[in-house]
């Protein structure tokens, strides 16, 4: 692969990669009722607006899920697979058939790492700052989003010493996960 076609991956990589942690970060607010009236709610909704509103004409919800905030990630998530598996020439090389059964299948893995991602991003800010600012507007969204996985861990670690331990329980599980993935 050419350094022009690894600088137009790695953009295409960081400019879809974004936009498809936007949407998550959405599809995981939505799901978790917290609200968006906070500066990342209010970023997320102006970052994702202009695609998730159209698309909830067509794309209703199912049990409570913005279909329409999830179905961008996993298509952009099978582009990027679709991009590189094109640039290292396995389009003419894999049958049709194939080809649409990795490219969907990469992305859906995909989605779930970057779902990952995303929750030891937001593992880790909530705990810096629980530190340094308790009282951040931020930290409470985060711990909205967090507690569905916190939640749980919490119920079977108590805390040690006055200590919550299960944002780290959380962080080892969730790395675990993403060698599987």
């Amino acid at each position: 692969m050419s350094a022009l076609s690894q600088a137009g991956m790695f953009l295409l990589d960081t400019l879809l990669g974004f936009f498809s942690a936007a949407l998550l970060l959405r599809f995981f607010m939505q799901a978790f009722r917290v609200s968006f009236a906070n500066q990342i709610g209010a970023f997320v909704v102006q970052l994702t607006n202009w695609l998730v509103k159209p698309l909830r004409r067509v794309l209703p919800g199912l049990f409570g899920f913005d279909l329409a905030s999830l179905l961008p990630v996993l298509v952009a998530q099978m582009l990027l697979v679709l991009a590189t598996v094109a640039l290292r020439g396995g389009l003419v090389a894999i049958p049709p058939e194939t080809l649409a059964l990795v490219v969907i299948w990469q992305g859906v893995l995909a989605t779930l790492r970057l779902t990952l991602y995303l929750l030891v991003g937001a593992l880790l800010v909530q705990a810096i700052l629980s530190w340094v600012a308790p009282y951040s507007p931020l930290a409470q969204p985060l711990a909205q989003v967090t507690r569905p996985i916190l939640g749980p861990i919490r119920r079977v670690v108590p805390p040690v010493a006055g200590i919550d331990l299960s944002p780290l329980l959380a962080l080892v599980i969730v790395q675990l996960l993403l060698f599987f993935l």
